[in-house]
């Protein structure tokens, strides 16, 4: 029988971060004093570039170089510059990723031009449980096409299982947005491929916090959130990764004219792109490029294996310590315990979740809440130290042992969780 290792102490946790090969990367962004943010597996913290890139947006190349600036200042190269700066974070090459519309509309487009590449078989497969904008866009595109898709949801444990020679597409989020639990992308991708099957992953929860390599994997179609992992601001536009092997095949439902062939020479009759570029729609917005590209620049340099193994270190850290000292306390652990197959974030349960979540908040520890039991911690390495992990800690022993949770104002529901 193996004995548990001893949680850490604080001057464990001190050294840990004298030790931190990331230290010098919490400065690159804008921390409230008195906050401890374990919520950037939902909203990523401010870089302190993002604002003046901005303002030079505005008042230069708006203000001043006005429509020039879509030649002047590249702004028409943005959705493909941005998403090469991606690339080598998710483990695909410059040219096959590219920056457009929401992780909604991408997951619609990828999912029916995916079906178009599999035009004998019908079946869109994945998990219940599945982040809800997952679900509801397939739902929605099961209903528009009526007859040409069954929509099949299998529970995890019988998921690599269900994938017969019926399935067109299997469409998974790698890291799940509650539990943190990861797929074996690897795994599932060969057991879709050996039936015949594409595949679509949804990285949100994963890119920018854990290695991927999507090219090594062999993965088909992927996309993933800007305003996460990646610090581009809320409601950051999202990526689209198609494998080079499919972009000429791959048609996109949404036929707009960024992702023309020649989309200056006006002609009436849409002819898509060849490349990525075939999944651009609409006009770039360039605030919300702009902001993202600020964040996505504070990866450069970066390995992204030190990055996760960051991550793990602080996801077990946490994990030990409240084990330890909020032992009585009645939440249960709602994630992996093994660092493998875990994002880098932390849920635990409770039937007082909500309340315990806001009363963390209003202590300066900024956590989140999923229904109907889940409180979510996210470790975010670039940002976050690991006394960080120790002083949320105790904070939230104090907020339980003393019952605060228990006030009447902790239990009303705000409109956002």
């Amino acid at each position: 029988m193996t004995t548990a290792a001893a949680p850490p102490t604080r001057a464990d946790l001190v050294a840990a971060d004298a030790a931190d090969s990331l230290a010098q990367i919490r400065g690159a962004f804008a921390l409230p004093d008195g906050v401890i943010y374990l919520d950037g597996n939902s909203l990523g913290a401010l870089p302190r570039a993002t604002a003046g890139r901005v303002a030079d947006l505005i008042d230069r190349q708006w203000g001043q170089d006005l429509i020039r600036s879509w030649n002047t200042n590249d702004w028409i190269g943005a959705p493909a510059r941005i998403g090469a700066k991606i690339a080598p974070l998710i483990g695909a090459m410059p040219h096959e990723v590219i920056v457009a519309d929401s992780t909604s509309v991408n997951l619609f487009k990828l999912v029916a031009g995916a079906l178009g590449l599999r035009p004998d078989r019908r079946v869109v497969l994945t998990e219940p449980g599945n982040f809800p904008t997952d679900l509801y866009i397939l739902q929605g595109l099961a209903r528009l096409l009526g007859e040409r898709v069954e929509l099949r949801v299998r529970p995890r444990a019988e998921l690599a299982s269900a994938i017969g020679e019926d399935v067109a597409v299997v469409v998974l989020t790698h890291v799940h947005y509650k539990s943190a639990e990861r797929w074996d992308m690897r795994d599932i991708t060969t057991r879709a491929h050996a039936a015949g099957a594409v595949t679509v992953w949804d990285l949100s929860h994963s890119a920018g916090a854990v290695e991927l390599d999507l090219n090594g994997a062999g993965v088909d179609l992927a996309l993933g959130c800007g305003y996460k992992y990646f610090n581009g601001g809320p409601g950051a536009p999202s990526f689209v990764f198609v494998a080079e092997r499919w972009q000429s095949a791959l048609v996109s439902p949404l036929s707009g004219w960024m992702g023309h062939a020649a989309p200056f020479d006006f002609g009436d009759d849409y002819r898509p792109a060849g490349d990525i570029r075939a999944q651009l729609c609409g006009t770039p917005g360039m605030l919300g490029l702009t902001a993202l590209e600020a964040g996505v620049d504070q990866f450069a340099g970066l390995n992204m294996a030190a990055v996760e193994a960051k991550g793990v270190a602080l996801g077990e850290a946490f994990i030990s310590l409240v084990e330890a000292r909020c032992s009585s306390s009645g939440l249960t652990l709602a994630s992996p315990r093994a660092p493998t197959p875990r994002g880098s974030h932390v849920s635990f349960r409770h039937p007082d979740g909500y309340a315990i979540m806001q009363a963390l908040i209003a202590r300066g520890v900024i956590g989140d809440f999923r229904a109907p039991d889940i409180l979510r911690f996210g470790f975010t390495p670039l940002y976050l130290r690991f006394t960080d992990v120790w002083d949320a800690v105790e904070i939230l022993r104090d907020v339980l042992a003393s019952g605060e949770y228990r006030q009447p104002r902790f239990a009303e529901r705000a409109a956002v969780t």
